[in-house]
């Protein structure tokens, strides 16, 4: 898979076989094919675009999807907080377009597995296009409703982005590994605050909830300032150990 940057650093992603044509004119299909990563091609109307090979967050803005998906600040809180990494087991119910899952299955590798559950067939079908398109092999998808039962075990994290996570939580402690951690994506406060509650009672450990803020900086001639508008509110994340 490549993709091409033009002068503005617009980014497309490129299809296989065809000719790539936007507002600063057409790349063949021929100089695409035979160009590698880092190499500079010129359109018809001699405009430079650039090959690159796209990382995770370059596909998942590019990728097709058909509902709002966690955004960068969230996802990488989630990984910072829970130190999953290679090998781990993972397991994420509300799929959507399959961005965390992407997410998720390039940091555990080959040697690790990710299962995510999602109850709509069409958001399956579009997260599997997504998900074979980037070419990762190590993530399932699920067509089931989580609730149904959970049927993967001794898991180092399962990810919950559902309306009412906690009526899960029993099953999920007994799914996860000592040591293991539940973490719930929660748009709105009572959602986290019964999340946390639950989880208290189920002897879950280092239950926290976090709300993770992203504010930009303008560098201009005359100085530097914050940006006028951030990335304010998107969920809280409630984080909890099996111990």
């Amino acid at each position: 898979m490549k993709m091409i940057l033009d002068e503005r650093g617009k980014k497309y992603l490129l299809k296989e076989g065809q000719d790539f044509q936007s507002d600063l004119g057409i790349v063949s299909a021929e100089d695409i094919a035979n160009a590698t990563f880092g190499d500079e091609l010129l359109s018809h109307l001699d405009y430079k675009f650039k090959i690159v090979k796209p990382n995770v967050n370059d596909f998942i803005d590019l990728m097709d999807r058909r509902c709002s998906i966690l955004i960068k600040k969230d996802i990488g809180s989630v990984l910072s907080y829970t130190g999953l990494g290679a090998g781990d087991k993972v397991v994420d119910a509300g799929t959507g377009a399959g961005a965390i899952a992407l997410n998720f299955g390039n940091v555990v590798g080959e040697t690790g597995k990710v299962t995510s559950y999602e109850i709509r067939e069409d958001f399956a079908e579009v997260a599997r296009k997504n998900i074979e398109t980037f070419g990762i092999t190590n993530i399932e998808i699920k067509n089931k409703d989580i609730k149904e039962g959970i049927d993967e075990d001794d898991l180092d994290l399962i990810f919950l982005d559902l309306p009412k996570p906690f009526e899960i939580f029993e099953e999920v402690y007994d799914s996860l590994k000592v040591g293991g951690y539940l973490v719930v994506y929660a748009p709105y406060i009572n959602q986290a605050e019964t999340s946390y509650l639950v989880a208290k009672k189920l002897n879950f450990y280092n239950i926290d909830i976090i709300e993770t803020l992203e504010r930009g900086l303008e560098v201009r001639q005359q100085g530097v300032r914050p940006k006028t508008r951030m990335v304010g509110h998107s969920g809280y994340l409630m984080f909890a150990r099996k111990l």
